[in-house]
């Protein structure tokens, strides 16, 4: 099997001071920032939904999920749109803000290593750290993520 057989292309996606690198086929769409729509919640990382292709689209912000402030948006700032993969987000999709438009890498055995450096509370929505390169960007936990979406949607009371 060739190197270019084991890479993965993928995306690193810039947050205020992380960034994500998720495979390319999680990503949907990245698409321009309207303030969405909120809804009561407890939760300062659910943002509230957007309307995207007929859909009510959820926004979160990364930041406030692993417990660091959530950013203001700026000029920069977009939305990633993910596929729900666990099927915890009712329309199937949800977004994730951005500061920035997402870098396309590729990733392979050599470019990555684990970096034990944590610095997300229990719980959160991360799976680990990797160096990659010049890079220590965050592996993010989706199907927790979505869990999270998925509870803070729910109508309280």
């Amino acid at each position: 099997m060739s190197a270019a057989d084991e890479e993965l292309y993928s995306l690193l996606v810039p947050l205020a001071d992380e960034r994500l690198i998720v495979p390319r086929a999680c990503v949907a769409e990245v698409v321009r920032y309207t303030p969405p729509v909120q809804k009561e919640t407890e939760h300062p990382w659910m943002l509230g939904s957007i309307s995207w292709n007929g859909r009510d689209l959820p926004v979160v912000a990364f930041e406030g999920a692993i417990g660091k402030e959530v950013p203001a948006p700026t000029g920069r700032t977009r939305v990633v749109v993910f596929y729900s993969t666990s099927g915890a987000v009712r329309s199937g999709f949800f977004g994730i803000l951005t500061q920035g438009f997402p870098q396309l890498v590729r990733v392979n055995e050599e470019v990555l290593q684990l970096d034990s450096a944590k610095g997300w509370p229990e719980g959160a929505p991360v799976l680990c750290r990797v160096k990659m390169i010049n890079e220590f960007p965050l592996i993010p936990n989706l199907e927790v993520l979505e869990g999270m979406i998925a509870s803070a949607s729910l109508p309280t009371g």
